[in-house]
Parts: structure tokens; C-alpha cells; sequence
């Protein structure tokens, strides 16, 4: 089994940079891991991939020394589960809201005594001739992020973030300001920023990693500024359609031609 770099790294203190993929193409996935990203979140809860197209990104970003992160539908096993055994080196779970919860996460991605999680990866095993060392040392290598995004997960943020196995608190503003009642259109909200720096408290206090998302060089120089290790370059479509606008502006103000 492929060690996880990003994991070991994050929890010695080390940033690491990555990106949000939402389009869903393999060819999208294989150039941004070949760009230099640490790490890759491929977006499964809001768009419409199935296992199948997961897998097929996973095969394209192989071997380019990022590590794939899916982002679960929910915390159900059976998400969780699913996206490991197909190669997932870690998952990004969506709407946590207890302690509970958080445990039974971990617990999905690890295999007994430490966890619940059935045996059966297939392709994270490499179709069965690595069983034995995918078995002995998948519980050492898989990265569980939690995005926070609710109002119960704030309520609960301390004690979530003890959860032995929990690696990474990566907050969702958006989720997070229709949780709180406010406008993520208005956003950056000192609301905001406030939960970032608790976040940034708890993950000193408890040794888990914190992370947040920015759209410019700039940003990502404050938010390491800040001491958050998590770092994502926004999105894939972010990305694309920021130069194609940036182009496009261009274009328009050019002068005309005689």
C-alpha cells in the first residue's frame, strides 16, 4: 500500500496544498495532480459521479504523488466504504453533527479490532495480490477529514475533534452560514473568520490539522500566515473559469484594430 505522505505531513505540522474537483473528468484530475498538488478532493455530494467515474479518476491520478480524497455523499459506511476500497487515500465527510457521528466515521475506515470496516478493496489492493499488506497497513494510512459546516458540529467542535482518528477539520463556509442564518453571498462575515480561529485553537489543542479555502496566491500566503495546513486552491471550475474571465476582460479592453 502507498504510504499517505499528506497524512503523515499534515500531522507533523506540515502544510500541504491541494484542490477541490468538481467536473468530473479524469483528464481535469490527472493534470492537477501532475501541476504539484499535495492532494486532490474529488467531489462526490454535490454533483453526479458514480462509483464507477470515481474509480476512473483515481486511475488517472495514480502515480503522480498526489493523494486522492473523496468527498462522500454522508457519513454513511457504505459512501465511506465504497470509496476506499476503490482507492481512495482518505475521505471528506460532509454535515457531521456529534461525537457519535465523528467516531463512527472513523470506525468505517478502519478494519477490526480499531474499526467495522468490511474487507473487500479490490482495486485499493491492487485486485487482491497486495491483501496482505493493504490489510496491515490501511489503518495507518488513510487521512479522515470532517468539514465543518453545522451548527451542532460547533457546538460539539472540542470534543469531535478528540476523536482518536480524526486528522483534519475543514471548514465549509457556505453550509456553515446557511447553518448560522447568515448570507454566504455576503462572505468573507467576521462569523466566519471567528470559527476559523477557534478551529485554528482547537487544532493546536488536539493536534488535528485545519483547513480553509482560498482563490489567490495572496490568500493562500494568510491562511499558512494563520497556521492552517489543510490549504486548498480553490476548484477545478474556479480555476478554469477565473482565466477564462480574466481572458475574456482582457479581450474587451483591448483596443480595436484599425
Amino acid at each position: 500500500m502507498k504510504n499517505n505522505e499528506v497524512r503523515h505531513n499534515l500531522l507533523s505540522g506540515v502544510a500541504q496544498i491541494g484542490c477541490f474537483m468538481g467536473l468530473g473528468s479524469p483528464n481535469v484530475a490527472e493534470l492537477l495532480t501532475r501541476a504539484g498538488l499535495d492532494w486532490l478532493v474529488i467531489e462526490t455530494e454535490h454533483n453526479n459521479l458514480d462509483i464507477a467515474q470515481i474509480e476512473h479518476i483515481l486511475m488517472a491520478v495514480q502515480g503522480s504523488g498526489a493523494m486522492p480524497i473523496v468527498r462522500v455523499a454522508s457519513s454513511q459506511q457504505v459512501y465511506i466504504q465504497r470509496a476506499l476500497d476503490v482507492g481512495a487515500m482518505g475521505v471528506l465527510v460532509p454535515m457531521v453533527r456529534s461525537v457519535a457521528e465523528a467516531e463512527a466515521i472513523v470506525a468505517a475506515t478502519r478494519f477490526p479490532p480499531e474499526g467495522r470496516r468490511s474487507f473487500g478493496p479490490l482495486r485499493a489492493s491492487h485486485y487482491s495480490l497486495d491483501n496482505k499488506d493493504y490489510l496491515r497497513r490501511a489503518n495507518d494510512h488513510i487521512l479522515v477529514a470532517l468539514i465543518v459546516e453545522t451548527r451542532e458540529m460547533l457546538d460539539n467542535l472540542e470534543d469531535i475533534a478528540a476523536v482518536p482518528g480524526v486528522d483534519v477539520l475543514f471548514l465549509g463556509p457556505f453550509d456553515l452560514c446557511l447553518s448560522l442564518g447568515l448570507d454566504p453571498l455576503q462572505l468573507p462575515l467576521p462569523e466566519v473568520d471567528a470559527v476559523l480561529e477557534r478551529m485554528l485553537e482547537v487544532g493546536r489543542k488536539t493536534g488535528k490539522a485545519v483547513g480553509y479555502a482560498a482563490d489567490s496566491p495572496e490568500g493562500l500566503r494568510a491562511l499558512q500566515a494563520q497556521g492552517v495546513t489543510f490549504v486548498s486552491y480553490g476548484q477545478d471550475y474556479g480555476l478554469l473559469l477565473r482565466a477564462i474571465r480574466e481572458g475574456v476582460e482582457a479581450f474587451g479592453n483591448a483596443p480595436a484594430l484599425d
